[in-house]
């Protein structure tokens, strides 16, 4: 059986969160850039529970990693999970504010869940339709010092033109080094599955390009 892949920040461990996914998906654990979940090569989730969220609101973080997380993904995601969220002693129009601005300034949908449980159904139902019915495979993007060799290559490769994690590996595959595919003809391009000819210009297109200041 086909199972979706899921990469998980290491400080997501003791969530119980992997373990509930571990039992539907392939779970890989890694220091990640941003973000706490990785489904696709567009969707990342940031993750927090509603005291951490209020933590985070207070000390103003909370705008920064969004930022972060939208710079590096198509399609970021905020999950705020139990039902916490207004036991504080925060006013709760700051707490309502902050999330109209999530939704409005940052346009990124913000979902509540009652529980890790429900938080690991979510986060799976949505890597198995990316995956399985859009055929996005989970990417790693953003500023990663610890990156491998592999990683980077890999990283470099999906900054080109509508190339996916998929479409990258094929490539780096297919011509052995980055150097390779930069140097391939609009044809020897065109040899690689998943490249058709207007792809392949794209991709032709942003390596031969003149910088302009």
């Amino acid at each position: 059986m086909q199972k979706a892949k899921i990469i998980v920040d290491s400080r997501e461990v003791f969530s119980g969160i992997p373990e509930w996914l571990s039992m539907k998906a392939d779970v890989e654990i890694k220091q990640l850039p941003v973000g706490d979940y990785i489904l696709s090569e567009k969707i990342a989730v940031e993750r927090k529970r509603a005291e951490d969220f209020i933590d985070s609101l207070i000390k103003k973080r909370i705008f920064e990693q969004v930022r972060r997380l939208k710079e590096a993904y198509e399609k970021p995601l905020l999950i705020i999970e139990d039902e916490g969220l207004f036991s504080r002693n925060v006013n709760s129009r700051a707490i309502y504010g902050a999330i109209a601005c999530l939704l409005t300034d940052y346009e990124i949908p913000v979902v509540r869940t009652r529980d890790a449980f429900e938080t690991a159904s979510l986060l799976y139902a949505i890597a198995a339709r990316e995956q399985f019915r859009k055929k996005r495979e989970p990417a790693l993007r953003g500023d990663k010092p610890s990156m491998n060799l592999k990683e980077r290559q890999q990283f470099i490769v999906e900054g080109l033109p509508n190339v996916s994690a998929v479409l990258a590996k094929r490539l780096l595959s297919h011509f052995g080094s980055i150097k390779n595919i930069f140097n391939a003809s609009l044809e020897e391009l065109q040899k690689v599955e998943g490249i058709g000819k207007k792809k392949a210009a794209a991709i032709v297109e942003v390596i031969e390009a003149e910088w302009e200041d």
